[in-house]
């Protein structure tokens, strides 16, 4: 699928050496159609990172979708710099007046921070208000989840007892559901995260459904509304060294963190990181467009 972004987007060239097709807009306007309109606000803190990683993930559909990455207003970031959002960033202010196919909404590294703590929960909230009237789908990704189940239907999260961090085995239920539609019964996915939602509490709202759960690292997939709402308490996206990348900045920290699990062969952190989850994760993003986005949307938004 061409993804249509900013022809100077620092992604644009990463993703190109790997063969995705990535059309920027001045051949994007020569095209006869109209594209999948799809909103991603990142809060994540080195934002370019994971601009490639869900263009990547977002590129294996013959759809052709167009790109706008969302920044907040109340939050400066320290790990992007400020040229870069300005150039390939819009806010909620700019936006909020459009209608989209698909909204994103990534992880954040605040989850051991009290969601009212959180210096930008209020302009959070009112842009997940939003997304109920102004996108198809929307889906949220990590602390995005879990601020998600927390704003929409009052799941608190917990602490856990030590990190879940490493790549995790899943169980697929209600295999029926397209958006699991393709999946083994069991399959690999990243998680890095302090803090989990419990099952019970999900079990108890009649208005959500688990999709796929993992015995160690508990709920993953969580759909509502029939997909309007998605809940991704891990990270499919992540590439190969993302968790590596993590581990080894933590380790120069010299902050408590284990090794990754099922993540380095043999355990060693030395050794080139194995990518076990890349075809599963291809697999959701693909199910999430074409059964959540591009059939149920309406042709003018």
């Amino acid at each position: 699928m061409p993804i249509k972004i900013n022809s100077d987007l620092p992604a644009k060239s990463i993703l190109e050496e790997e063969n995705i097709f990535v059309m920027d807009e001045h051949r994007a306007l020569k095209q006869d159609i109209r594209p999948l309109k799809i909103l991603i606000l990142n809060l994540m803190p080195i934002k370019q990172d994971t601009e490639v990683q869900l263009l990547r993930a977002l590129s294996n559909t013959p759809l052709q979708i167009d790109i706008t990455f969302l920044q907040l207003a109340t939050h400066v970031s320290k790990n992007t710099a400020a040229s870069h959002l300005e150039q390939f960033y819009t806010t909620f202010e700019q936006i909020k007046h459009k209608k989209y196919d698909g909204f994103i909404i990534t992880g954040a590294p605040v989850e051991q921070i009290a969601f009212e703590e959180v210096n930008y929960w209020d302009e959070l909230k009112e842009i997940m208000e939003w997304s109920k009237s102004h996108a198809t789908s929307t889906l949220h990704i990590c602390w995005g989840a879990q601020a998600g189940l927390y704003y929409h239907y009052g799941i608190e999260k917990s602490p856990l007892a030590k990190k879940a961090f490493g790549i995790f085995e899943h169980s697929v239920l209600n295999r029926k559901t397209p958006l699991v539609r393709g999946f083994d019964d069991i399959f690999l996915a990243p998680h890095s995260r302090h803090t989990t939602i419990a099952r019970e509490d999900v079990l108890k709202n009649d208005k959500l459904t688990i999709l796929a759960e993992s015995e160690e690292a508990g709920v993953f997939i969580v759909m509502a509304e029939d997909g309007k709402q998605i809940f991704l308490t891990g990270h499919p996206e992540y590439d190969r060294v993302t968790l590596d990348g993590e581990y080894k900045r933590d380790k120069s920290k010299g902050l408590e963190i284990e090794i990754p699990k099922n993540y380095y062969p043999n355990n060693d952190p030395e050794q080139k990181p194995i990518l076990s989850w890349r075809c599963h994760a291809n697999t959701f993003y693909t199910n999430w467009l074409n059964y959540y986005v591009y059939q149920v949307t309406p042709y003018e938004l």
